[in-house]
């Protein structure tokens, strides 16, 4: 059994809600470490915030395509056109540059961060402009697979809490923190397991909210006019 299947079995012996994240989604496969890590695994972090996955995808991509290589340096050489084209609003150009420059200058040392505990590398990061506590918490959770990173600013893991506790609002920040107590030492396979039930019932919610939220149609519309 690996690390990753003892900590499901372990959150599966807790708490009964992880079950039902496994009913909804099926296997969960076991995490890879997102690539690339360091400044580019960071910057491409930057690019997914408030947008949707296709999007940040979008992005990354054409970032790839117009820098060659995703570098502090190669980056602080395009310049805003060439961004802007890359799907960069102006406050992301902002962000990709000033972290570029903190790179490239020795502010900035990845290596360092990745040696850390969890919540002083949480605190270090957040020094730097476009970092806020969700980056860093994603950043350790996905690219450094961090085991027991509890990412409690993240809405699809307080969204999917609320479905699986079926509230009529999501818990609040100081609740999420006190549910993932009894977790530890396996918090990062429990967002994770959050996030596979997430995703699962996601579509089926929003197509039951958009049905709800449609006007009804007027009798004479609503049934078959007879022939």
């Amino acid at each position: 059994m690996t690390s990753f299947d003892t900590a499901v079995q372990a959150l599966l012996d807790i708490d009964p809600i992880f079950a039902r994240c496994l009913e909804a989604g099926g296997p969960l496969p076991a995490p890879v470490p997102r690539e690339p890590s360091g400044f580019p695994g960071l910057l491409r972090i930057i690019l997914e915030q408030q947008v949707s996955t296709l999007a940040a995808e979008a992005m990354w991509r054409k970032l790839c395509e117009a820098a060659g290589a995703v570098t502090p340096e190669r980056v602080l050489s395009l310049d805003d056109d060439t961004l802007k084209a890359c799907g960069f609003s102006r406050q992301k150009t902002v962000y990709a540059r000033g972290l570029a420059a903190d790179a490239a200058e020795g502010r900035l040392d990845m290596a360092a961060i990745d040696r850390m505990p969890d919540e002083e590398a949480i605190e270090t990061l957040v020094r730097f402009k476009g970092i806020g506590r969700w980056s860093a918490e994603i950043y350790l959770l996905l690219v450094l697979g961090r085991p027991d990173l509890w990412p409690v600013d993240d809405l699809a893991v307080a969204v999917g809490l609320q479905w699986l506790l079926d509230r009529d609002q999501r818990p609040p920040r100081d609740e999420l923190l006190a549910m993932g107590e009894p977790w530890r030492p396996h918090r990062g396979t429990a967002a994770r397991l959050i996030w596979h039930y997430y995703m699962a019932v996601a579509p089926a919610r929003r197509r039951a909210k958009r049905a709800v939220a449609a006007p009804a149609l007027p009798l004479a519309e609503s049934v078959a006019t007879p022939k």
